[in-house]
């Protein structure tokens, strides 16, 4: 009954937005109904039904839930399973169904539905008919289900995912395991992702921001219209505080069925930067005007702070040195699975936070993005990385058999849904890639200048997993930053970092630690029993490096900006396989 009434009480809320805004926003999470097909998690195999996307299938004897939802996660473990995964059934194939009204009144706006994440190979029907979808399940997407809508009447939508054949180093998860909103607009609209904030020039007197805006005309007719923009402080629970500034009217002629991109510059006086102790945003907001009629409210949170990596003196957040005390995060919560959940995310960070971690890792995928939200009010920098291989895949189905057709609408995505996020300080296009080793291809530059294509107030890199030879063979120069995995230990030495900032051609490359540590230990044991080793992290793999290595090369090299531990939390996988040496081999 709680959930019921929260429900009617979001949607009451979105509806008055939506009076007098022209865009209402939709938690969609509720009453789903699901079953599961092919592979199961005993191990038989049930087939799938005819036509489950239809209007008229029979949906009754599937089972209820709301989203986030991962299928795998309760299991039961099985021994004959792959270790690397979990030992969990996560194989599957998974259709989703959500019966839902759209009111007559509704008839000629769009509408959408926001796809945080659905693991994986994405296909999304409206009353039988495709209208969408994604097979990178860490990706977020949107579908236009205006063609399919019946106004007036009972609409279905239905998903269907397939993890039977893909191929993964951790436990993925399965299922719609992020959250997914219906969103109305008029015709006219702010586009997915439109606003992009920037703040070229920061001083304590004045800063100021530069708000790009693109604009969507679906009408068959050219719109005269204007829009005007806002900013307005915002404070840590994202009320809307006082209007700090804005500019007049624009005038904008948007062509027919078409998009329209434009820009302005606002001052902000005495602006508060963001930084790792003083978490402080801003709200720019775009208001939308079809003749002098408002059509669209568009808001995104930004913050006021400048990045810069350098050669000689490491990371500089608002023109200080900070060292980059960070850690690796899977995307899984342990025993909750991959279904986000913002209390346990919030609680693994407070966790990390205490430890004197100030930087994420988001190992090695597209994170949720609840972890960006909370990494901008709680004080974390974030390398947001994309993907754990590029062309040669590591793994059967894994994302070097979607890097061809999807690479770009990928990045695309991450970065444009992401580049307003303060946290964020670094682009990561991959990890322990195949191509680091053959610099001649020019994929890691090519990839660079694809993320610029969205964004170029940040970096691009990637983590390299054998530095003393990809960092040194003209790889590290297709990259803005070079991300080095433990190079202190196996894989470089004591003396790498200095060997790599001396290299001639080096003189202007910044350089970081993008993996370190991943040692062994048996919690709780300090004075060993058999078959346990210390929890004082005496131990390390074949590839890896022991703390007190990376900490003293750290020391003897101050320009190297800082370190993301392997890992800051346990994760499900990766335990069966020795993949990482194996994917260093020339």
């Amino acid at each position: 009954m709680k959930k019921k009434i929260l429900c009617i009480l979001l949607l009451i809320f979105a509806v008055k937005v939506g009076a007098s805004t022209g865009r209402s926003i939709y938690n969609f999470d509720f009453d789903w109904l699901f079953s599961r097909y092919g592979l199961q998690a005993d191990g038989t195999r049930l087939e799938e039904p005819v036509a489950a996307e239809s209007i008229l299938f029979d949906d009754r004897n599937w089972k209820q839930l709301d989203l986030p939802h991962d299928w795998a996660i309760e299991g039961p473990f099985r021994p004959d399973l792959e270790g690397f995964t979990g030992k969990l059934p996560w194989r599957g194939i998974g259709w989703y169904r959500k019966h839902f009204k759209v009111e007559k009144k509704d008839e000629g706006k769009r509408l959408y539905l926001d796809f945080d994440g659905a693991m994986a190979h994405a296909e999304v029907w409206l009353n039988g008919k495709k209208v969408g979808g994604h097979p990178y399940g860490y990706t977020s997407f949107r579908v236009d289900l205006t063609p399919a809508v019946v106004y007036g009447g009972e609409n279905v939508v239905a998903v269907r995912l397939n993890t039977e054949d893909m191929g993964s180093r951790w436990y993925p998860g399965a299922g719609i395991y992020r959250h997914v909103r219906l969103v109305k607009t008029s015709q006219v609209h702010v586009d997915h992702w439109g606003v992009f904030v920037t703040t070229p020039q920061i001083s304590d007197k004045e800063a100021k921001a530069v708000i790009s805006v693109k604009l969507r005309n679906h009408l068959p007719d050219p719109v005269k219209g204007h829009y005007a923009v806002s900013v307005y402080e915002l404070d840590a629970e994202d009320r809307v505080g006082a209007e700090v500034a804005k500019c007049k009217s624009l005038s904008l002629n948007l062509p027919a069925d078409g998009t329209l991109e434009d820009s302005v510059t606002v001052t902000v006086s005495e602006p508060r930067r963001w930084s790792l102790e003083q978490t402080n945003r801003y709200l720019a907001r775009v208001v939308v005007f079809d003749g002098k009629k408002q059509v669209d409210t568009y808001e995104v949170p930004f913050g006021f702070r400048t990045i810069r990596f350098t050669h000689d003196n490491g990371f500089l957040l608002n023109g200080k040195r900070v060292q980059i005390q960070g850690t690796c995060n899977h995307h899984d919560l342990g025993a909750l699975g991959t279904a986000v959940n913002k209390v346990a995310l919030e609680r693994q960070l407070k966790i990390l936070k205490s430890f004197g971690c100030n930087a994420l890792r988001t190992s090695h995928n597209i994170p949720a993005p609840e972890l960006l939200d909370l990494a901008d009010k709680m004080g974390f920098l974030v390398m947001d990385e994309a993907f754990d291989c590029w062309k040669k895949g590591k793994q059967p189905g894994d994302y070097g058999s979607l890097f061809e057709e999807w690479h770009e609408k990928d990045l695309e995505a991450l970065v444009c849904r992401d580049r307003n996020h303060p946290s964020v300080i670094l682009w990561s296009t991959g990890n322990e890639v195949s191509e680091q080793y053959t610099p001649e291809l020019g994929i890691a530059r090519y990839l660079t200048d694809v993320v610029h294509r969205f964004d170029k107030t940040r970096p691009v890199t990637f983590g390299a997993s054998y530095p003393s030879k990809s960092a040194m063979n003209g790889t590290e120069l297709q990259v803005d930053v070079h991300g080095m995995n433990y190079a202190a230990g196996v894989y470089g030495g004591p003396h790498f970092y200095g060997e790599f900032l001396n290299k001639e051609g080096h003189e202007h490359l910044s350089g970081f630690s993008s993996e370190s540590s991943s040692t062994m230990s048996s919690r709780g044991e300090y004075f060993p029993r058999k078959f346990h080793v210390s929890s004082y992290d005496l131990n390390e793999p074949g590839w890896g490096g022991l703390p007190d290595q990376e900490f003293a090369a750290l020391d003897r090299y101050p320009a190297i900006c800082g370190e993301f531990v392997w890992t800051g939390f346990d994760y499900l996988g990766e335990t069966e396989t020795d993949s990482r040496q194996e994917n260093t081999k020339v």
